[in-house]
């Protein structure tokens, strides 16, 4: 059977409708989304997590009272992270929002996060929930290649984060010049993995979709330019050991 998603982006012209049926994946995928994250990651995806919290603490000006959110916060994995690294280095959050626009993820996170965090159901391009200026680190891990208006979301980052304010991605991008490992890893992610996934949530399609959107997204050096293009300065980037998930450290200017 071949995926709904395979393609998207010649067979749907209004961007809404493209939107509306990635959402309704994670909701068909919500109960089972944590277990195959740690099969198909080997657990890893937690390490990836806390390492960008960790690196991410090194740029805070402030270590007091911050605000936080959480964009594409999906099961709560992310937000979980925050608040346990923040633990460890005496990081205060004086506010933890997640927002994710799939009602069925929502539910999962609220039940692991019962306190300590509140959630908003919303896209990443319409987070008009939250104030110009008033955010100190915003994150989003996994969740910007499932983003349509990529740059309208960029920009509603931008104007929600206090000025030197951090946003931190997660992402599995594509990669101009793919090396053996990336070989080794992208047969991986496009023959095991939708198998994998595929078995433990019983939906083949959403798991065929994530080798998709990492091939139709963008390499590290088209992604900066994007940022750039939004007033955003790239602090550091840095890959896992192997180079599957990368990490990006930006500053609001």
């Amino acid at each position: 059977m071949s995926s709904p998603f395979k393609d998207l982006k010649m067979s749907e012209k209004n961007l809404e409708q493209k939107q509306e049926k990635i959402i309704s994946m994670f909701d068909d995928i919500a109960s089972s989304y944590d277990q195959a994250n740690r099969l198909i990651s080997f657990g890893m995806d937690i390490k990836w997590r806390e390492r960008a919290c960790e690196q991410a603490f090194l740029f805070l000006e402030s270590k007091k009272s911050l605000r936080l959110v959480d964009v594409a916060c999906g099961t709560g994995d992310m937000l979980l992270a925050w608040q346990e690294v923040g633990l460890k280095h005496q990081v205060h959050f004086e506010k933890s929002i997640g927002i994710d626009p799939s009602n069925n993820m929502l539910m999962v996170a609220k039940k692991k996060l019962k306190e300590g965090a509140e959630f908003i159901q919303a896209e990443a391009k319409n987070l008009e929930g939250i104030e110009n200026n008033s955010v100190d680190i915003l994150s989003i891990a996994y969740g910007l290649r499932n983003v349509v208006e990529r740059q309208v979301a960029l920009k509603e980052f931008a104007r929600v984060l206090k000025p030197r304010g951090v946003l931190v991605i997660l992402e599995f991008l594509k990669k101009d010049h793919p090396t053996w490992l990336d070989k080794i890893s992208g047969f991986y992610t496009n023959k095991v993995l939708p198998l994998v996934g595929g078995a433990i949530s019983k939906n083949y399609e959403a798991y065929s979709y994530l080798p998709q959107s990492i091939e139709g997204f963008l390499s590290l050096e088209s992604l900066k330019l994007e940022l750039e293009s939004t007033g955003l300065e790239i602090l550091r980037t840095e890959d896992s050991v192997a180079q599957i998930s990368t990490t990006m450290l930006i500053r609001k200017k």
